[in-house]
């Protein structure tokens, strides 16, 4: 019985269009697998740089809150205050974790740009030319004697006329009134520092946001926050006038003993992030690329021509609570 098979030709035709059916698959597949890794690195970049400015707005929308202490000013009359730790980020006068008997204004924010020494007196690894803010504020949760759990921390006693910063085995005990209340006190101070980690067993240099949080046994303790934060800085909203409107903006540089400690003054913080991706991505095809941070006179411009992917976050948050409380003699 005669049979039939293909034929070279055939044979060769088919073979030829399998592989075009196969570079088709191939190709789509690298493509996907290309758009999956960008779509990826992007999400990565915008969570990282989300998730930094909502903690920074949480602690900044708070500098300034006092519970139901009404006065006008902090005073020696007026506030018990506890010892500063030693050491203490403390950043000119009256600007440690407690108030003193300093004859000026209780500073609840305060910045400056890093020169890459020790700032604050209380910070040595800080990246250069990148912000560093200090904040001081209650936490907007009024707690009870029988409700404190952590007693590694400060707490804040909070009168009509009277003020008290308790540690947080005193904060265990009755208030003193029955018009008291109590409240969770955080120093927190925020900057950049460079890393070695190792990432698919490489090690890279990763810029980190850092954190100094006040604590009672430990004093200030350093924390990493968020990975991949490259630059920081803030323009903060100045009300000259007292008409409760920002007439001008100051870059940290810029602003002078008299504006910090004229809490009344301080109206908005404008913040400025500079966030890179952990790795860098040998496919991407980068020429200079040139971020600004802010438009005013002192604006950072960084250019560079790596492979890191990078983008710029930036928000303004108001400080309703300041003004309210300052310190006096």
């Amino acid at each position: 019985m005669k049979q039939k098979g293909f034929t070279i030709l055939e044979f060769l035709i088919s073979m030829f269009i399998g592989f075009l059916i196969l570079g088709g698959v191939i190709a789509t597949y690298v493509s996907m697998k290309a758009t999956t890794r960008d779509t990826m690195a992007i999400g990565e970049l915008q969570e990282t740089g989300r998730l930094t400015l909502s903690i920074l707005r949480r602690d900044i929308e708070q500098i300034g809150f006092w519970g139901t202490f009404y006065e006008a000013e902090f005073s020696i009359d007026n506030t018990v205050s506890e010892s500063n730790p030693d050491p203490d980020c403390f950043g000119g006068l009256n600007n440690g974790s407690f108030p003193d008997t300093t004859p000026t204004n209780f500073r609840p924010v305060f910045a400056e740009v890093s020169d890459g020494n020790e700032m604050l007196g209380c910070i040595d690894d800080s990246k250069e030319d990148t912000n560093v803010i200090q904040l001081k504020f209650l936490e907007g949760r009024q707690m009870t004697p029988e409700t404190i759990t952590n007693t590694n921390r400060y707490y804040f006693i909070a009168e009509q006329e009277k003020a008290q910063f308790i540690t947080g085995d005193a904060a265990k005990n009755p208030l003193p009134t029955v018009n008291a209340t109590l409240w969770p006190y955080s120093h927190h101070v925020y900057y950049i520092n460079e890393q070695t980690l190792k990432i698919n067993n490489r090690d890279i240099v990763v810029p980190v946001l850092m954190r100094k949080r006040l604590t009672e046994n430990g004093g200030l303790v350093t924390e990493p926050i968020m990975e991949g934060i490259e630059d920081m800085r803030m323009v903060f909203g100045i009300d000259s006038d007292s008409d409760n409107k920002v007439d001008t903006y100051r870059s940290t540089q810029d602003m002078t003993s008299e504006l910090w400690e004229n809490t009344n003054g301080i109206l908005t913080v404008q913040v400025f992030l500079l966030v890179r991706s952990l790795e860098a991505d040998a496919d991407i095809e980068l020429k200079s690329q040139t971020y600004t941070l802010g438009l005013d006179d002192d604006k950072r411009v960084h250019t560079f021509t790596d492979k890191y992917r990078r983008t710029i976050f930036t928000t303004t948050i108001r400080l309703n609570n300041v003004g309210s409380t300052a310190w006096r003699m």
